[in-house]
């Protein structure tokens, strides 16, 4: 298995895909990265010689990923919470920042739904 910025690349794979593991690269993203390099989109990660994986890792580094990409958007997010911004506001109450509505759904953001005891009459 091949490491790139800390990620295990999976051999079985092809390069294009495998790529994508790590973080801030897409398929976009990848095909550039193997376009600059010179490498083929269709060999398999576990296939690459020593001098192509050299040659990947060159260009990656020139992408802002994994460690630097979420200490950024950790960043981005904290600010928008100190200046109180509206999706600030909704990321500390742990409610959906992007318009989604909560009435019904949002279980991915609100947690498990509250049981809520019966009052007798």
């Amino acid at each position: 298995m091949a490491r790139i910025k800390g990620v295990d690349i999976p051999d079985n794979k092809r390069i294009e895909i495998a790529l994508t593991y790590i973080y801030g690269v897409g398929r976009s993203l990848s095909n550039q990265i193997l376009k600059d390099a010179n490498v083929d989109i269709n060999k398999r990660a576990g296939e690459l010689t020593v001098d192509e994986l050299a040659k990947i890792r060159d260009e990656v580094n020139k992408y802002a990923t994994e460690g630097d990409l979420r200490r950024e958007v950790n960043m981005n997010i904290k600010t928008k919470m100190e200046i109180n911004s509206y999706q600030g506001t909704r990321h500390k109450k742990g409610l959906p920042v992007r318009g989604q509505r909560t009435n019904r759904n949002a279980r991915t953001r609100k947690g498990k739904g509250k049981v809520v005891d019966n009052k007798k009459k």
